[in-house]
């Protein structure tokens, strides 16, 4: 019974087919690049659900919380939250790759190298603010939802939610239906990630397979400072910031841990975002607090990106020999206070950002870029499941301080999360 129960368990099919992925990769990596459409639609199947669940947690919780003054309390904590805590992953990042410094005596002419012209001819120039600010309101609707992009469907959302809680009495209806429209969708994503092994397995196969274990020797320094600094700051400043608030990073962590190992296997946050919300609703977060800070999260608080960020930059002035004074480290955090907001959702978004700080700062060549392209992808599993504590973890703080988050609730998600983990 145990066994059974065993082969029925996410996390066992999970970490099974990671396992199964990296092996292939290994031993057949021609083969392990043939799996690449395993992973892509399993990731696509999951965009295909993402938007319409923003739409109806946002509206609904901006529409059941009737108080607009209140929404916009919750919305500003938020994004004072984001920006704080980015920060202080920035300066954590600037602070480990200093001590260790993973780029010193690596010799720029002997290292392997990538194109990423098609990153650098976005960035080079710098991020264009205004194209970026005016983006955010889509043009159509409905195009808007055909893309994807979360920053337009967030607005729209706001503003469908803020014109039915206008309505009152007589948008009960439509909050009605729209309650159990939402629930059809949870219950499609539910079937969907039934596939998340499948996902994992043809996404990590095709990284192992296609840039292979031995890119990674020469810049395993790098590699390991990256991953070094982000179990600091999730382990000691997350940790910290959860005790203030009353509330266990352990059981935090425990309790999405089927969400972090599809992202491990995935590569990528967006794949459990439906699942998050979901989540944090049962860990007990309002309904309106989940759908403002997760999906506004995705874009703006982004801990393990701002990690890795800062780090390379710093790596690359290491490689080239370019000693940063104080004040130009300072400025790196500055300039990416900014840029590492103004590509969020943009295809390649980690260099373009590199690309528009190096240019920002005039002292780092953009070519070094290249070193970082073979090592990125096996970084950036790192950065998505950083980014999704983060996020996690912005929401209860968020919930907490607004008296939106029910202890109760929390007491019981965390004995039932117990309770099965005895059964298995």
């Amino acid at each position: 019974m145990k066994l059974s129960k065993l082969l029925k368990n996410l996390t066992f099919q999970v970490i099974t087919a990671v396992l199964l992925g990296v092996l292939v990769g290994v031993l057949w990596p021609d083969a392990g690049k043939q799996m690449k459409p395993l992973g892509d639609t399993f990731i696509n199947a999951v965009k295909m659900v993402i938007a319409p669940i923003i739409f109806f947690t946002i509206v609904l919780g901006i529409a059941k919380m009737g108080d607009m003054k209140k929404v916009s309390k919750v919305g500003g904590k938020a994004f004072i939250y984001f920006e704080v805590v980015t920060t202080l992953a920035l300066i954590v990042g600037l602070f480990v790759v200093n001590l260790i410094k993973p780029g010193a005596g690596l010799d720029y002419s002997k290292l392997e190298k990538g194109d990423v012209s098609q990153y650098t001819q976005n960035g080079g120039q710098g991020i264009d603010w205004v194209e970026f600010v005016t983006h955010i309101v889509p043009s159509n609707m409905v195009d808007a939802f055909a893309k994807g992009d979360i920053l337009q469907v967030l607005f729209f959302s706001i503003l469908f939610g803020t014109g039915l809680a206008a309505l009152g009495k007589k948008g009960q209806s439509i909050i009605d239906f729209f309650d159990k429209l939402s629930q059809v969708f949870f219950k499609i994503i539910g079937y969907i990630m039934r596939a998340a092994p499948i996902g994992a397995f043809g996404a990590i196969a095709y990284t192992i397979g296609h840039f292979g274990l031995a890119s990674m020797q020469p810049l395993a320094k790098l590699m390991l400072s990256v991953y070094l600094t982000m179990f600091i700051f999730v382990f000691v400043v997350l940790n910290i910031i959860c005790r203030m608030y009353g509330f266990s990073l352990w059981n935090y962590l425990r309790f999405i841990k089927d969400e972090l190992l599809i992202v491990l296997g995935t590569s990528s946050s967006e794949s459990v975002l439906p699942r998050m919300m979901d989540k944090m609703e049962r860990y007990g977060c309002s309904k309106s607090v989940v759908g403002l800070v997760i999906p506004t999260g995705y874009s703006f608080n982004l801990d393990g990106t701002s990690i890795y960020l800062s780090m390379a930059v710093v790596f690359l002035a290491q490689v080239f020999g370019i000693d940063l004074s104080i004040g130009q480290q300072i400025t790196i955090i500055l300039v990416l206070m900014l840029t590492s907001k103004g590509a969020a959702g943009v295809t390649g978004s980690g260099f373009i950002v590199l690309a528009s700080t190096l240019s920002a700062l005039q002292v780092i060549p953009l070519e070094g870029l290249a070193l970082l392209l073979g090592v990125d992808r096996f970084m950036s599993e790192g950065r998505a499941i950083v980014n999704l504590i983060g996020n996690g973890i912005a929401t209860i703080v968020v919930a907490k301080s607004e008296k939106e988050f029910d202890e109760e609730k929390s007491v019981e998600a965390v004995s039932q999360m117990k309770k099965m983990k005895t059964a298995v």
